[in-house]
């Protein structure tokens, strides 16, 4: 079938089951492709093995949420234009309605004690949600970056840059993962003349001025994680943290780290953040503009480059650009534990801390499970007197 071809499936249908991921899709991008696997092709055989994986790696090659890329892709496939806009709608519009309900709760001028415990509770688990998830990622990355030596000496090199760069510099890591990306692109394709043609096309977007604030900073913000984020839903913390908290204010560094676990406690994109941070911006209005600017990218890269996804696919120079920009962007998913673990603010936290790393790292346990029972603990501590700052 060729890459403009539709199976024609009912919009109604497509509505009714990318709804239903929407509404049950707990867990992140691994229960995102498994949930979208199943259906598109085991259960109802609207699309070859072959297209799906090739679709997972089409979309792994973009910047923005890739299992959202995905969902927006298979039902393109599907039905063309209506399909995708539709069924992307409905993969992110049920997370997003239950993130920024839960916004108003969490981030409430005086919330309920015990939403402060479990808030505090489970803002306690974000660092170690953290390290988990460059952990998984680092088996991947690495097999990407194989032989030659030099290669896998540039692997570590970036992943490096990707970690001191999140601890350190804030808002201006998109420029490091660039970098990187730019930089593996050179070292491998330098000689056949694509670096400089590269660099032309996405150096303008990295360099565009920093806002000042109001609607407009929130609107920059949003655009960096939806149209030049990498590596995966949580790339998107060293990204934002540092514009919420310490550049524009818009939320306390104890407040971030609840918009991080509502992020991955609901169902859905973890992308979903970035509403909870329009929200504490500009509340439901400013949750609602960020949501639409960061998922409005992903839709643009599916509609329009659709039809030349495996042609982006089989490109070296994009291979090339991942492996850098990949690699750095675990480091930098690595790097924000550390001023995330500087945000907490009391010593039983950090004992809750200790235990989400062994249940995440050691025993290899499920993140939702893991911020849900940390929360419990919250709740716990707070009502037998622990001290809590909201």
């Amino acid at each position: 079938m060729s890459d403009g071809d539709t199976r024609l499936v009912a919009l109604p249908t497509i509505a009714r089951q990318w709804g239903r991921i929407g509404v049950t899709g707990f867990g992140g991008p691994p229960a995102h492709i498994t949930l979208l696997r199943k259906l598109c092709v085991e259960d109802e055989a609207w699309l070859s093995a072959k297209e799906f994986e090739d679709g997972i790696a089409a979309t792994n090659l973009l910047p923005g949420p890739a299992s959202t890329q995905l969902a927006i892709f298979c039902a393109w496939r599907l039905r063309g234009l209506p399909g995708a806009i539709l069924g992307g709608l409905c993969f992110i519009v049920p997370g997003l309605v239950l993130i920024l309900a839960l916004s108003v709760l969490f981030l409430a001028a005086h919330p309920p004690r015990w939403v402060e415990g479990a808030a505090a509770g489970a803002g306690a688990a974000v660092p170690a949600v953290a390290l988990g998830a460059s952990l998984g990622l680092l088996p991947a990355s690495w097999r990407r970056a194989s032989a030659p030596r030099a290669k896998r000496l540039r692997w570590f090199v970036y992943v490096l840059l990707g970690g001191v760069s999140a601890a350190t510099i804030g808002p201006y890591l998109v420029l490091v993962l660039l970098a990187c990306g730019l930089g593996e692109i050179a070292s491998e394709h330098l000689k056949d003349g694509y670096a400089g043609q590269t660099r032309a096309v996405w150096f303008p977007l990295a360099t565009l001025p920093v806002m000042t604030g109001g609607l407009a900073a929130l609107a920059w913000v949003a655009f960096k994680v939806g149209a030049l984020s990498y590596g995966g839903g949580f790339v998107i913390v060293p990204l934002m943290q540092h514009d919420a908290v310490n550049t524009y204010h818009w939320m306390t560094g104890a407040q971030f780290l609840n918009a991080v676990a509502l992020g991955q406690v609901t169902p859905g994109p973890v992308v979903q953040t970035v509403a909870v941070v329009g929200y504490a911006a500009a509340g439901i209005g400013g949750g609602l503009l960020a949501a639409a600017i960061a998922f409005a990218p992903s839709f643009v890269f599916v509609i329009a480059g659709g039809p030349h996804f495996d042609r982006l696919r089989r490109s070296a120079v994009a291979q090339s650009f991942l492996t850098g920009a990949g690699a750095a962007a675990i480091g930098a998913i690595a790097g924000v534990s550390i001023p995330l673990a500087l945000a907490l603010s009391h010593l039983w936290q950090f004992g809750i801390l200790g235990l989400a790393l062994m249940w995440l790292c050691v025993f290899r346990r499920r993140v939702v499970v893991t911020l849900i029972g940390s929360g419990a603990l919250g709740v716990i501590a707070v009502l037998a007197g622990a001290p809590v700052s909201h």
